[in-house]
């Protein structure tokens, strides 16, 4: 377990608090609401940022020595929506459109997750590699992997492929990897004196950003977590302890091909987290037939506001621990 002082270093962190007084105001029903436009806007600014200065890491960096990242990220993708199938199908007794949806979830990033895992490294003063931002645009496929985890376990493998096709266009097509592999393009590219002129906007801004598009998650999240009963004891359970298991495991993995402490703790936490943004639209198009009461409270109501109140600082203090 993390210790308290780390506990409460990630909870008296502005961006953290502003996530708080979003569940507060959620809870107590208040008026208080960004418009939709507004977060869209946040969401992209946030994503775009993110690949900008991730494209200024990855020009820094060594492309050969950045393979066994590659290669982890490859596996997990592959790896977290079996494992989130598997559970649910087994364990949870789910249908398979529930359990292939709950495992898109999962097998997909929280950019919000994402977002304070690097803020909160950098906070701590073991800034994450930059590149990070490649490895979310590659876990984004996912998605991809559990929807077709439910077209073959329904016997519809064959009649599936143009629908297949185009769900992988869909993702492509996605603001997701769009903004994070666009803007790292552009950011690879960008000279130092370009840089220079662009950052204070994507760099001094980006946390002011990020604490207004906490505060809208924290209200929507305090009203997913009205619908615990939806979930179940199972569900509730699941999205504690899954993320718990992926964290570390991510963790670990991150450290083995030598991350260093950021670097693995923001794996990790990437590896821990559920998409409620991405993930839902996927879903909704292609298993019409789960019900986002169990898919999106899990994803958005429990792990959210978990990771970001008590995971962090625990996969935190876990690859702490590793690199001592």
């Amino acid at each position: 377990m993390p210790s308290l002082d780390l506990l409460l270093t990630n909870i008296l962190q502005p961006i953290v608090l502003a996530f708080l007084l979003g569940t507060i105001a959620g809870a107590v029903k208040s008026e208080l609401e960004l418009p939709e436009a507004v977060v869209k806007l946040l969401s992209i600014y946030l994503l775009f940022s993110l690949g900008i200065t991730g494209g200024r890491e990855l020009a820094k960096a060594e492309l050969g020595g950045l393979l066994p990242l590659v290669g982890i990220t490859v596996l997990m993708t592959f790896a977290i929506p079996t494992l989130a199938y598997i559970i649910t199908r087994r364990l949870g007794r789910m249908d398979i459109s529930n359990s292939a949806a709950v495992a898109a979830h999962y097998g997909s990033v929280s950019t919000a997750t994402f977002f304070t895992a690097m803020s909160f490294a950098a906070a701590m003063g073991t800034p994450a590699e930059g590149y990070m931002a490649a490895m979310v645009a590659l876990m984004e496929f996912g998605v991809i992997y559990s929807l077709i985890i439910a077209r073959v376990a329904m016997g519809r493998a064959k009649s599936g492929g143009v629908q297949l096709s185009e769900l992988f266009l869909s993702v492509i097509r996605g603001r997701g990897i769009l903004l994070l592999v666009g803007g790292m393009l552009i950011g690879y590219i960008a000279t130092d004196r370009q840089w220079q002129q662009i950052s204070p906007f994507y760099e001094g801004l980006f946390r002011g950003m990020l604490m207004l598009f906490l505060l809208e998650m924290g209200i929507t999240a305090a009203r997913q977590i009205k619908a615990f009963r939806q979930v179940g004891m199972f569900m509730t359970g699941f999205g504690v302890l899954m993320p718990v298991l992926l964290g570390v495991g991510g963790v670990t993995l991150g450290h083995a091909v030598g991350l260093g402490v950021g670097g693995a703790f923001v794996f990790g936490a990437i590896c821990a987290s559920a998409s409620f943004i991405d993930a839902p639209a996927a879903c909704r198009a292609s298993l019409p037939e789960a019900n986002p009461g169990i898919y999106l409270t899990s994803a958005l109501g429990i792990t959210l506001p978990f990771n970001l109140l008590l995971g962090l600082p625990l996969y935190f203090g876990y690859a702490k621990w590793l690199a001592s």
